[in-house]
């Protein structure tokens, strides 16, 4: 693997099964294949096709062998995989049931539709913990918040302070991420279906039954090339993740000085036995730098061309998957890293 979220050797670092499970390859097929069936299912609901034919055809999706290794060959040559996964469909089904077979949708309605299925899931496990970091900064503030340390700013001792003081910087930002994402989700977790050139030329109720079916809001208007929902997500990650970097660089600079932290742990060094490196905090620097250079890109892919973007899409696919993973890891590795705080300032 060329990710190096996803290499198996790094994987003590930089692993997260869970989210890896959600942005696997496997879950993503398996949610176009969830699309489609839902999708001939609301043209029977509505009566767009004989809802017979519906029935049949949906079995037909839900059964259907696909051939992956088809789809990567086909990649190479449409530049996505849905055409060939519909051809793949609609080869093992009868011919009758083929109207009733991703008819009225295009490729993008389905991969975004399915991206925004996923980001549902991932966004549930990054609330979970991220209430999970406010907790364990909440226990360290109940345990040292009352001792004493010394202020810095300008990188020079300034004035005492509280470990309370500065629990609070590294937490209080964590309120705020929780409210924007719940801001910013109706302009997120949305359903994507237009057609061809988005004008969503279907007929009276598919669109609404699909929406109903999948649990995800209509917009007034498919977004193919409306791309802001996924860059202010993206801009949320990358606030999150440097929250969670500040965090970690203070950490790691008071380990630095050699007073007023102890951490349990430690990396090893393979030339000099006596070190204790505290990998965990400049982990966390390292994600919150990696997601703030990826954003520039996500930003860029809003500059989707005309009705549809073939460049700008690719470019998010790129970015995405890998800002959540970081993400993700960060407020792992910060709950880690929490725990391994064993004393923190001077009682007062």
């Amino acid at each position: 693997m060329i990710s190096i979220f996803d290499q198996s050797l790094m994987g003590g670092l930089f692993g997260d099964p869970e989210l890896r499970d959600i942005l696997s390859e496997e879950k993503t097929l398996s949610r176009y294949i969830e699309i489609e069936v839902a999708y001939t299912k609301a043209l029977g609901q509505s009566d767009a096709v004989n809802p017979d034919i519906a029935t049949r055809a949906a079995t037909a999706i839900e059964s259907a062998q696909i051939f992956t290794d088809a789809l990567h060959r086909a990649s190479g040559v449409d530049g996505i995989i849905i055409p060939d996964l519909i051809r793949q469909i609609k080869e093992r089904a009868d011919p009758e049931l083929h109207a009733a077979i991703h008819t009225g949708l295009t490729s993008q309605d389905v991969m975004d539709t399915a991206l925004v299925l996923a980001l549902r899931e991932a966004n549930s496990l990054l609330s979970q913990r991220i209430e999970a970091v406010g907790q364990s900064l909440g226990a360290l503030h109940a345990q040292f918040g009352t001792h004493t340390m010394m202020g810095v700013t300008r990188m020079q001792d300034a004035l005492p302070i509280t470990v309370g003081d500065r629990i609070d910087a590294w937490g209080m930002p964590f309120d705020d991420h929780q409210t924007r994402l719940t801001e910013l989700t109706p302009r997120l977790i949305r359903l994507q279906i237009g057609g061809p050139v988005g004008l969503r030329d279907l007929p009276d109720g598919v669109a609404q039954a699909l929406a109903a079916t999948l649990d995800l809001p209509l917009p007034p208007k498919a977004w193919h090339s409306m791309r802001d929902g996924l860059a202010e997500y993206a801009s949320w990650l990358s606030l999150v993740s440097g929250t969670l970097g500040k965090m970690g660089q203070d950490i790691a600079m008071m380990a630095l000085q050699g007073r007023e932290i102890s951490l349990s742990g430690g990396g090893t060094s393979s030339a000099m036995a006596h070190k204790k490196n505290p990998v965990k905090a400049e982990l966390l620097v390292t994600l919150a730098t990696f997601n703030a250079t990826q954003l520039a890109g996500m930003h860029t892919a809003l500059r989707a061309e005309l009705e549809r973007s073939g460049a700008m899409w690719a470019l998010e696919w790129m970015l995405l998957p890998q800002m959540i993973a970081a993400t993700g890891l960060g407020l792992n590795t910060a709950l880690s890293l929490l725990k391994d705080i064993k004393d923190l300032g001077a009682p007062a």
